[in-house]
């Protein structure tokens, strides 16, 4: 039994604790950078995550520091789970607990790196299925110049999430093809300013057309004492495709990461714009979904946490920020 290890519920006393987790989890090994401390700050501030769920969020917890989380994306039934690896005997316990605690109506899913063969075992014990879903982490070395040049016209802009708010979610809007009629924009959102503790503005590029108009952006995450960026969302507004602007801000940016330490870049995705942009496949991540009612099991038991002591989905990439 592992005494020195205690289970608790997320509160936000334990945001940093949690970054922290996830930034040491891809310290050595990113197989797991799928999920990464900038995927939960665009997460947890995100219009569509249920943050009435979010104290069921799963910690492990030794000497104040978190060595193992369970997460949920957006909505219970989909999610992540993970150790540190000097922890990986802990991994089930934090499986039995999404199961159980995260799950919806049809169950729990979960993305996980073909090159974790140990997790795909343990899932596939625990009657996990592979289902016809999947992710792909692309990688790009910042080692180059990263030129680019916006076309006439337009000029780059550092938009504020605050102060900014309703331009950044009518460009989101648009350049994730929700349409340009801006009275159905302004009926079916609601425009709140969206405040995350390490985001830097500085590093979100827009680019701005002559009547002040946003029509493409890229946002970027980045913390100091790490050497990756990771970015989330690009989006260009249909007019302005085809003209090279997403490339000149997204190359706007990254530069101004490398300037910070980055030295590396990743984006989930598959697309083949990114792989114009020197964008290279890292990680294939299968999805694997275990139904209610198949195969369960006690949960925590392999540390020797009482049940009770716990309370009682993958990300819809809507654009909005």
């Amino acid at each position: 039994m592992r005494t020195d290890i205690k289970f608790k519920n997320y509160t936000d006393d334990k945001y940093d604790a949690l970054c922290g987790f996830l930034i040491a989890l891809n310290e050595k090994d990113d197989s797991h950078i799928n999920w990464n401390w900038a995927r939960l700050e665009w997460m947890i501030e995100h219009p569509e995550f249920d943050k009435s769920l979010k104290n069921s969020i799963g910690l492990w917890i030794v000497d104040d520091k978190i060595v193992g989380a369970a997460i949920y994306d957006m909505y219970f039934g989909e999610g992540f789970c993970g150790v540190l690896p000097e922890y990986k005997d802990l991994y089930q316990a934090v499986l039995e607990y999404a199961c159980n605690e995260l799950k919806d109506d049809s169950g729990f899913g979960m993305a996980i790196c073909d090159e974790n063969p140990t997790e795909i075992e343990m899932v596939q014990e625990l009657g996990f299925k592979i289902a016809d879903q999947n992710e792909i982490i692309m990688e790009r070395k910042l080692d180059d110049a990263l030129e680019a040049k916006l076309p006439d016209g337009l000029k780059f802009f550092c938009p504020d999430p605050m102060e900014n708010a309703y331009e950044l979610q009518w460009l989101f809007w648009q350049g994730f093809d929700h349409g340009d009629d801006k009275v159905e924009f302004e009926r079916e959102e609601e425009i709140i300013p969206r405040n995350r503790k390490h985001f830097n503005k500085d590093l979100g590029v827009a680019a701005v057309n002559e009547n002040g108009e946003m029509v493409a952006c890229c946002l970027l995450w980045y913390m100091a004492g790490t050497d990756y960026v990771y970015v989330e969302p690009v989006c260009t507004i249909p007019p302005y495709r085809g003209k090279g602007v997403a490339k000149a801000v997204i190359f706007e940016a990254l530069g101004r990461a490398k300037k910070l330490g980055a030295k590396r870049a990743y984006v989930i995705s598959d697309m083949e714009f990114y792989e114009r942009l020197g964008f290279r496949k890292k990680y294939h991540y299968s999805f694997w979904f275990k139904k209610n009612g198949e195969k369960d099991y006690d949960k925590f038991s392999c540390i020797g946490i009482n049940p009770c002591e716990a309370m009682n989905g993958y990300t819809k990439r809507t654009g909005k920020l």
